[in-house]
């Protein structure tokens, strides 16, 4: 299944990535006041998603089930969206650890 990063920027000026597959969204990021520093979070994206460690599996307070992935120095460089099911975050997981290295950009910013 392919995988990509859509880099956009909104209207409020700032800048943000989400990583995608034909199955939706995986994760996305905060939003960033350069465009730079977003493709910063697509690099560290890249280089820390096949790591097992990094991908911390969360359940929110109402149930639902989602993942934040962390660089090196414990900081969140991506949170996933809401999952009905511990199954769909964990295929998520996989997609994410499988695919965001070689991810092209695809930037529409």
């Amino acid at each position: 299944m392919a995988t990509w990063f859509d880099l956009t920027k909104s209207s409020d000026g700032k800048y943000r990535f989400a990583l995608r597959n034909d199955g939706g969204t995986l994760l996305g990021s905060e939003a960033y006041e350069a465009k730079a520093s977003a493709q910063q979070g697509i690099a560290s994206v890249q280089a820390n998603a096949s790591q097992p460690e990094r991908c911390e599996r969360k359940t929110a307070s109402d149930g639902r089930f989602y993942f934040n992935l962390k660089a090196g120095n414990g900081q969140v460089i991506g949170t996933s969206p809401m999952f009905a099911t511990e199954a769909a975050r964990d295929g998520a997981v996989a997609a994410a650890q499988s695919g965001a290295a070689g991810a092209e950009v695809r930037d529409a910013s």
